[in-house]
């Protein structure tokens, strides 16, 4: 239970640090290289994308989707 709150976190950190890392750069002219924010970027949507395919995974298993054969 603590590990699906976990990502959720690390989705909202992601996006709060590279929201901070903007506001420094604007109002402090802090000099950061544009490769942290990607990396930052990269992060938050890995881990997105994990939600999504464990949510999916958990969906399918619940409800058992099945196809039927003969209609397109």
């Amino acid at each position: 239970m603590i590990g699906d709150y976990l990502s959720y976190y690390s989705v909202i950190a992601a996006g709060v640090a590279i929201s901070a890392g903007v506001i420094l750069k604007i109002f402090y002219g802090f000099d950061i290289s544009s490769d942290w924010f990607w990396f930052l970027a990269g992060i938050g949507l890995a881990v997105e994308g994990l939600l999504s395919w464990r949510k999916k995974k958990k969906f399918d298993k619940k409800y058992k989707t099945v196809m039927r054969e003969g209609i397109n």
